[in-house]
């Protein structure tokens, strides 16, 4: 009895972690064409960091309304891999890349993405997915590199947009392996608030020298776009992102953003007018069998690893605390 209790937690537990990791996946469908719309008003530089700085100012709010407890030394020199990661990496190389590319063209390069998560979150996280996993994901990239590719978004060789791109799936790939493994500790939300305020020292000079630079100066969508960049993709979607990583295992979790590429296609028809074909719908449905098969396999070593936070549903819907787990840490 005592062990099928177990297992139904821990079944819960996953179930909470997928629905989580989708909540953030809907919410960086859309950041590709935001900072496509963004860049092609705004400085790519102020885009990209400004958006953090904005972010952090929410991120100080919500801490000091939570009374949030500070990290200790260790989770300090983490959050910095996370700020390097998810704060300015990703931000910064996706707003060079998208001067000359495409959202589409991005979504090729950022289907790579949960691969590359999955690799971190067995050097930086300690998980060891098992081999059908490591399969069903490359189904699943296969699925959306052969649909980008027969839809015309790959051409030609690498160009510096290109490395750019890979340098920020990498780089993304780093915070969001690092992110999800401190979250268990710290809870989601804080560990995106914390990092936020760790890159300050470097998103608030950045974006004073690119303000002074190139004068910011846009029209509404710019301006929107710079806003959801801000509010939704740098703060409120790493609220269930981390969260979801956290408690349903960051390489299971993460391959849910397999369908992140043929999502933006969808938001980069809507808001920039390309073009997406019937195919779209036949590789949505090809890669959402992949990501069936990948949360069907068996993480080794059971069940995700306890959460730190417990109850980040509610700390997402209602914004509650998570200082239970800490201070149960700290009598520890």
């Amino acid at each position: 009895m005592r062990s099928k209790s177990n297992a139904t937690a821990a079944g819960t537990v996953t179930a909470t972690g997928l629905v989580l990791g989708a909540l953030g996946v809907l919410a960086f469908s859309m950041s590709l064409p935001a900072t496509r719309v963004a860049v092609e008003r705004l400085d790519p530089w102020f885009v990209a960091f400004g958006r953090a700085v904005g972010a952090a100012v929410l991120a100080a709010v919500y801490l000091r309304f939570t009374r949030a407890p500070r990290p200790n030394r260790t989770q300090w020199r983490r959050l910095a891999v996370v700020a390097l990661g998810v704060v300015a990496g990703f931000p910064l190389f996706t707003s060079l890349a998208l001067r000359d590319e495409t959202a589409a063209h991005g979504a090729v390069v950022v289907g790579v993405l949960p691969a590359m998560t999955a690799v971190f979150a067995v050097l930086r996280a300690g998980e060891r997915p098992p081999g059908t996993f490591w399969l069903a994901s490359a189904g699943g990239l296969l699925a959306v590199l052969v649909f980008l590719g027969a839809s015309g978004t790959v051409h030609g060789g690498l160009s510096l947009a290109d490395l750019f791109l890979l340098a920020a799936v990498v780089l993304c790939g780093l915070g969001y392996a690092e992110g999800g493994a401190l979250a268990r500790e710290l809870g989601g939300a804080r560990t995106i608030c914390w990092a936020l305020l760790v890159a300050l020292p470097v998103t608030v000079p950045v974006t004073v020298a690119a303000a002074v630079a190139a004068p910011p100066h846009a029209d509404g969508p710019g301006w929107a776009a710079f806003g959801y960049l801000t509010v939704v993709s740098m703060f409120l979607g790493f609220f269930a992102w981390y969260a979801g990583l956290a408690r349903g295992g960051i390489a299971r979790v993460g391959q849910i953003q397999l369908v992140q590429p043929v999502l933006t296609m969808t938001w980069s028809a809507l808001l920039l007018s390309e073009s997406v074909t019937t195919g779209a719908i036949a590789a949505a449905l090809a890669v959402l069998v992949f990501v069936v098969l990948t949360q069907r396999t068996r993480a080794a070593g059971g069940a995700p690893a306890e959460v730190a936070d417990g109850g980040m549903a509610g700390e997402v819907v209602a914004g509650g605390v998570s200082a239970t787990v800490d201070a149960r840490s700290r009598a520890r």
